[in-house]
C-alpha cells in the first residue's frame, strides 16, 4: 500500500534524542544548562563591548552582531525542545515547523557570513593596516552587516516559500529535535527537484563561497605574517585571529559532520546528536574563545560585573 498524500496535514513529530523515560529528566537539565549558557555568555559579549567605548571598534562591532544571532540561532530550536521534553510531547504544528525552519535557516546563513565579514576585517587589519580606518569606516561596517542580513533573510524566505508547496505523506516523523529544511523535504510526497536544486545552489553560493572567502583571506593574512621580521609582531598578529580561526573550525567542521552523519546512517540518534553540535555547542563556546583569549574583553567584562556591583 503506497503512502497516501495528505495535503492539509497539521503537525510534525520530531524524534530527537533517546524515548526512555529515565533519560528525560538528564537531557532536559543538560540542553537547559548549554541553552543558559549560550544566551549568557553571548549576552555578556554584547553587553560588554556596548558598554566599553575602548571596544567601538569593527572587530567588536562584528563579533557583538555575531553573539547576538547565536542567541537566536540557539533560541530557534533549543526551548521548543525543552518544551517538548517537560510536555511528553514530540509534536510541533505544520506551521511551528515552517516557522522554526525559517529562522533556522536564517540565522544558519547569517552566522556564516558574518564569520566571512569577520576574516575579511582581520585581513584588512593585518595585510592594510595604514588604510584600515579608512577601509573598515563605519558605513562600510553597518553595510557589511546590512548585506548579510538581506541575503540571510531573502535565502530563508525563497526556501521556506518552496518548502509551503510541498505535500507530504502519512510518515510526518523528523528524525531531529527540530525542523531541518533537508529532513522535511526528505517526508514530501510531491515532487522535491526544486527545493533541492535551489539547496544545492544556496550552498554553493552561501556555504562554500564564503568558505572559500575565508581560506583566501587567511592565505593573504599567514603570507603577510611570515614577512614581520618582529617575532613579537608576529604573535599579537596571529593571535589576533586564533580566536575567529577556531570558531571559524568548529563552525564548519560541527557542520559538515552533520551532513555526513545524515547521509552515512539512517538512526535518528545519530543524526540529532551530530546536529547539537553546531546548533548548540559551538554558540555556546563563542563567547569563552573570544573572551579568555582576550585581555580587552575580560577587562570590560570585569569592568562592566564591577559597575553592576555598585548600582543598588
Amino acid at each position: 500500500m503506497e503512502p497516501r498524500n495528505d495535503t492539509r496535514i497539521s503537525e510534525f513529530f520530531l524524534l530527537g534524542f533517546s524515548d526512555a523515560p529515565a533519560l528525560q529528566s538528564l537531557i532536559f537539565g543538560l540542553f537547559l544548562s548549554m541553552y543558559l549558557i549560550s544566551v549568557l555568555g553571548n549576552l555578556l559579549i554584547i553587553l560588554a563591548v556596548n558598554s566599553d567605548s575602548h571596544l567601538h571598534t569593527p572587530m567588536y562591532f562584528f563579533l557583538s552582531n555575531l553573539s547576538f544571532v547565536d542567541i537566536c540561532f540557539t533560541s530557534t530550536t533549543i526551548p521548543k525542545m525543552l518544551w517538548n521534553i517537560q510536555s511528553k510531547s514530540k509534536v510541533i504544528t505544520y506551521e511551528g515547523c515552517i516557522t522554526q525552519m525559517y529562522f533556522f535557516v536564517l540565522f544558519a546563513v547569517l552566522d556564516d557570513l558574518l564569520l566571512t565579514v569577520m576574516a575579511y576585517d582581520h585581513f584588512v587589519a593585518i595585510c592594510h593596516p595604514l588604510h584600515y580606518t579608512i577601509i573598515m569606516n563605519p558605513r562600510v561596517c553597518a553595510l557589511l552587516v546590512l548585506v548579510s542580513w538581506i541575503l540571510s533573510v531573502l535565502n530563508s524566505l525563497l526556501q521556506s516559500l518552496i518548502a509551503l508547496d510541498l505535500t507530504f505523506c502519512e510518515d510526518l516523523e523528523i528524525p531531529q529535535f527540530f525542523c531541518e529544511l533537508n529532513q522535511v523535504i526528505q517526508l514530501a510526497c510531491s515532487d522535491t527537484f526544486l527545493n533541492n536544486m535551489m539547496i544545492y545552489f544556496t550552498s554553493l553560493l552561501l556555504a562554500i563561497g564564503p568558505l572559500v572567502g575565508i581560506l583566501y583571506s587567511y592565505s593573504k593574512i599567514i603570507s603577510s605574517i611570515c614577512r614581520i621580521a618582529s617575532a613579537q609582531e608576529k604573535y599579537k598578529a596571529f593571535s589576533t585571529c586564533a580566536s575567529h580561526l577556531l570558531v571559524v573550525s568548529l563552525f564548519y567542521c560541527t557542520s559538515l559532520g552533520v551532513y555526513l552523519s545524515s547521509a552515512g546512517t539512517h538512526s535518528s540518534h545519530s543524526s540529532a546528536t551530530a546536529s547539537v553540535m553546531y546548533t548548540v555547542v559551538t554558540p555556546m563556546l563563542n563567547p569563552f574563545i573570544y573572551s579568555l583569549r582576550n585581555k580587552d574583553i575580560m577587562r570590560a567584562l570585569k569592568a562592566f560585573m564591577g559597575h553592576l556591583k555598585k548600582c543598588p
